[in-house]
């Protein structure tokens, strides 16, 4: 499926997490026979770095502005590619680091805490992040001392988790951030080089008995996330926050 969401927003990211109980090896020898393999099958990737915090990471060159990732935490491993022409491409790829880490990375069925599939979506705008956050999703209740003299919102990241499943094992969590601060007013108005962030994700908690499945549910996830995101995300946060960012860019 072509990806239509790049032309809403100015980066468009689509991760998936595989977020464990016990530590990952972190051993030299496990970690670079997990990344040869995954660079075997996209000879692209080629830039591998440990940041500070043991996070290993691969990734394709980034100057294009759309590259494939793949990382590896003490407790979690990420998969996802920025800006993909296609979502099946992501898919894909996620597919195979799944099918990867329970024989390269130790990862059973049991050591699995949860499974996230998250769509991400960057809105460059100048101006009070706060500000525009709140004027585009904030609700009558929550902008009650909006008439206020001098009033402006400064401090607007909201956030809801819900439970999509009566065992509360199938969750959505929904978050949009600033990159302007409270704390730090000297950098107020934001430039163009930063973002109001969207953040959409579909996480599943293993069910209490039987085998986690970890591809089937990988599926059922995608499917779930994109069906949310086509009928409440988009019409309801990302139209909002893209009208409001054109009327500050006209006046």
């Amino acid at each position: 499926m072509a990806n239509a969401y790049s032309s809403l927003c100015d980066d468009f990211y689509l991760d998936m997490f595989v977020n464990t109980e016990l530590d990952l090896p972190s051993q030299g020898d496990t970690v670079l026979a997990f990344f040869e393999r995954i660079q075997k099958q996209y000879p692209a990737m080629g830039r591998f770095a440990r940041r500070e915090n043991n996070e290993y990471c691969l990734e394709e060159d980034k100057s294009s502005g759309q590259y494939r990732w793949v990382s590896l935490e003490a407790d979690r491993v990420g998969s996802g590619i920025v800006n993909p022409p296609e979502l099946s491409e992501v898919h894909g790829q996620d597919r195979f680091v799944l099918e990867l880490i329970p024989y390269m990375l130790g990862v059973s069925c049991l050591d699995v805490d949860s499974l996230d599939v998250t769509y991400a979506m960057d809105f460059y705008s100048v101006g009070e992040h706060d500000q525009i956050i709140a004027e585009a999703l904030g609700s009558s209740a929550f902008n009650c001392l909006g008439d206020l003299p001098a009033a402006k919102a400064i401090d607007y990241s909201p956030s809801i988790v819900v439970a999509l499943t009566d065992d509360y094992r199938t969750q959505a969590r929904i978050s949009v951030e600033s990159r302007t601060s409270v704390f730090d007013p000297d950098k107020l108005p934001a430039s163009l080089d930063e973002a109001i962030s969207l953040y959409f994700t579909v996480r599943q908690y293993p069910v209490g008995s039987g085998k986690f499945d970890m591809l089937g549910s990988f599926e059922r996830q995608c499917r779930l996330a994109e069906e949310l995101m086509a009928d409440k995300i988009v019409p309801n946060l990302v139209h909002p926050l893209i009208n409001v960012i054109a009327q500050k860019r006209i006046t």
